[in-house]
């Protein structure tokens, strides 16, 4: 008997106990021995002749993911001395591969290709993936190459280690530490992003503190990206548009300024010697008041363009966010960044993309696709996907966002006629642009399990996943996740894998249902559509969704704010009659009345109303379907999840109260049957939300 496979397996089911910091790196012993030979038959040794440090973090991770599957270690040697039944990592300039993408094929040995070391690092967790999801590795052969080439994390993290919009404790790094001490955590966190795809970050928050281009901090900066490398990850900085007077000294910050320009190249040459591969700057400007080229009478090009000649020389690039809008209460805030924006096509530097947040708003439960992407065919445009849940949520309720990052990828911008997606345009095939960039506001934190919710580590994954190859389905990223992360039980894999599926549309259906835009809050979670009071017009509720005695929604329409006109002809064809327009965008674009009769043959305020309550219904079922895996879940993580699940459904019955009491005072009309009405009045629903606003 193999004693030591069999105090393996009691071994690993003993010590069930999974405070979720693997994430999906698990690499637990697969139990069915047949698929662990036919592995093992195929994995005796790794084969590496190179001293290439991301080669070598590709043998490595290789060795410690084997050892854990298999059960035995797995030696790296430098040749197959003939052998056969090994892994092979090689370089070579194979004609269907891009820079980063990979080659797996099998006969007598398995051979990882690149043509690259990242694309070798990326094929080595690409096999990886294949063992963890019990594939067959028989006549092995794949090939994928990423479709996007800056794929990457923005994080929204301070000096003081605070994170806005952070809902998984504080910051990862621990910027009091740096450069002297190296917390392990950083490893972990390069090799999860490495392990999906992921190839940058913004280590700290648009809205940026001087205090990251000092010396002393870009020397903690620095220890950073030392640790990344190895991964194939480079590292970029948030900057702060005036540093030239705050730290810098100079009168001004103007980007004209010939003094001005000259400080940003002597930065940018401080930076690249201690940073010799600095991806580049993200940059916040004249948005929400932070200050920008706007400040000196000039535009968003002349900014961005002033940051783009000083990185030229060191290949760095600019990340000019199209996230800005002005305080004036006249004009519709959707309309903004296209506004400021479409203007200036084709006057940014060849360094520069411009990032896009996915809806016109900002990072709302369901928004359409920002009309930005079907109109600036001559500047590179970037995504912008928030994967901590800042209207979904927080960290209580689950919200598995694969199918809204889906959503807005899959829409026809119609830019260069039928099947012009926003993919298209985002990885650049239908502009032929020459950089390409996709970016996710991190969901990380310094909890142990990193994300705070253990499920929604599915987002960062997904965000990764979809990042290299935006074809794949949600529910094969899911299947992925789940496998690799919870249990390889089928049943409970599928179950799941349906919970996570369905789990944002139940989400929208108490929360916003039928293009609903979200209330405004400090802290964008507390149900408040009464709010009507704040410094600027647009950071309130009733801005939103205009409810009065008439009926519901902001008319985007000829007849409105006419910003249905920033989108393709085609686009305000299929949103402009309210008769006919989807119902998931219904609200977004049109003033509807209470009684108007919608085609699922109830009225406005019917429908409303039983979104809201089935919606939370909802959640009592996933509840049922979390309780039924039960058996296939490590122990803290069930219980973990099922806390969270008791509490998301008390919140969306609280979402659920306040929405339908505030609308019924407008409507005036009954709760339609089956449904009862709350057993609290609208005011006890106020007063719960102020104590939710003081704790």
């Amino acid at each position: 008997m193999n004693f030591k496979l069999i105090f393996l397996l009691l071994l690993t089911t003993l010590c069930r106990a999974d405070d979720g910091y693997r994430l999906w790196l698990k690499y637990d012993l697969i139990k069915d021995a047949t698929k662990r030979a036919a592995y093992a038959r195929s994995a005796q040794f790794i084969v590496l002749n190179s001293t290439n440090p991301v080669l070598k973090t590709a043998a490595d991770e290789l060795q410690t993911g084997l050892q854990g599957l298999l059960g035995k270690t797995v030696p790296i040697v430098a040749n197959a001395g003939g052998k056969t039944g090994g892994i092979l990592l090689t370089t070579s300039p194979v004609a269907e591969l891009t820079n980063e993408g990979y080659r797996i094929t099998g006969k007598q040995n398995i051979t990882i290709t690149g043509k690259t070391d990242a694309g070798v690092l990326y094929g080595a967790f690409a096999l990886l993936r294949h063992l963890q999801t019990r594939q067959s590795i028989d006549r092995l052969s794949l090939t994928s190459n990423p479709k996007i080439q800056l794929r990457m994390l923005n994080h929204w993290d301070n000096v003081d280690a605070s994170i806005e919009r952070g809902y998984a404790g504080q910051s990862l790094w621990k910027w009091y530490e740096l450069p002297e001490r190296i917390d392990p955590r950083y490893r972990d966190y390069a090799r999860a992003n490495a392990s999906i795809g992921i190839n940058g970050t913004v280590v700290n928050n648009v809205n940026a503190s001087s205090r990251f281009l000092t010396a002393e901090y870009l020397q903690k900066v620095a220890a950073l990206a030392n640790v990344f490398r190895p991964y194939g990850i480079k590292i970029y900085l948030s900057i702060y548009f005036p540093a030239p007077k705050t730290i810098g000294k100079l009168k001004t910050a103007d980007p004209l300024d010939p003094e001005v320009n000259q400080w940003w190249v002597d930065k940018a040459n401080e930076i690249y010697k201690l940073i010799p591969d600095f991806g580049g700057f993200l940059v916040k400007a004249n948005s929400e008041g932070q200050p920008g080229p706007q400040d000196y009478g000039r535009n968003h090009a002349d900014g961005a363009n002033m940051l783009a000649k000083a990185l030229a020389p060191h290949n760095g690039i600019v990340i000019w966010r199209a996230f800005v809008y002005k305080a004036d209460g006249i004009s519709d805030r959707f309309k903004a960044a296209y506004d400021e924006f479409k203007p200036l096509d084709g006057q940014f530097e060849k360094n520069v993309i411009v990032q896009v947040k996915n809806g016109p708003i900002d990072f709302q439960p369901r928004e359409p696709f920002s009309p930005i992407f079907g109109t600036m065919p001559q500047t590179p445009l970037g995504m912008e996907f928030q994967i901590t849940q800042e209207y979904l949520g927080h960290a209580t309720h689950l919200v598995y966002e694969a199918p809204l990052f889906k959503e807005c990828l899959e829409s026809d911008t119609y830019a260069g006629g039928r099947g012009s997606t926003v993919a298209k345009v985002v990885d650049g095939s239908l502009h032929n642009y020459k950089l390409t960039a996709i970016a996710g506001v991190a969901n990380t934190g310094s909890d142990r399990n990193w994300t705070g919710h253990p499920l929604t580590q599915a987002n960062w994954y997904a965000f990764g996943r979809l990042a290299w190859d935006h074809t794949l389905t949600s529910q094969a990223i899911a299947n992925e996740w789940v496998t690799m992360t919870l249990t390889p039980e089928p049943q409970s894999v599928k179950t799941v894998t349906d919970l996570l599926l369905k789990s944002r549309e139940i989400y929208v259906n108490y929360n916003t249902p039928l293009g609903l835009s979200r209330p405004w809050t400090g802290a964008h979670f507390a149900p408040e559509p009464w709010q009507n009071r704040s410094s600027r017009p647009d950071w309130t509720a009733v801005y939103y969704h205009r409810a009065d005695s008439i009926g519901l929604g902001f008319d985007r329409t000829v007849k409105g704010s006419q910003a249905l006109a920033q989108y393709r002809p085609e686009v305000q064809k299929q949103w402009n009659n309210p008769e006919t327009c989807p119902l998931p965008y219904l609200l977004w674009f049109h003033h509807v009345p209470w009684t108007q009769k919608l085609n699922t043959d109830r009225t406005l305020w019917e429908e409303l109303c039983t979104r809201f309550y089935t919606g939370a219904e909802s959640v009592g079922g996933m509840q049922n379907e979390w309780a039924s895996v039960k058996k296939d879940i490590d122990p803290e993580t069930f219980a973990n999840v099922a806390g969270r699940l008791a509490t998301q459904q008390k919140e969306a019955i609280w979402w659920r109260d306040a929405w339908v009491l505030y609308l019924q005072e407008f409507a005036r009309q009954p709760i339609p049957a089956p449904f009862k009405k709350p057993d609290r009045t609208l005011q006890e629903v106020k007063e719960l939300v102020d104590i939710y606003q003081l704790r």
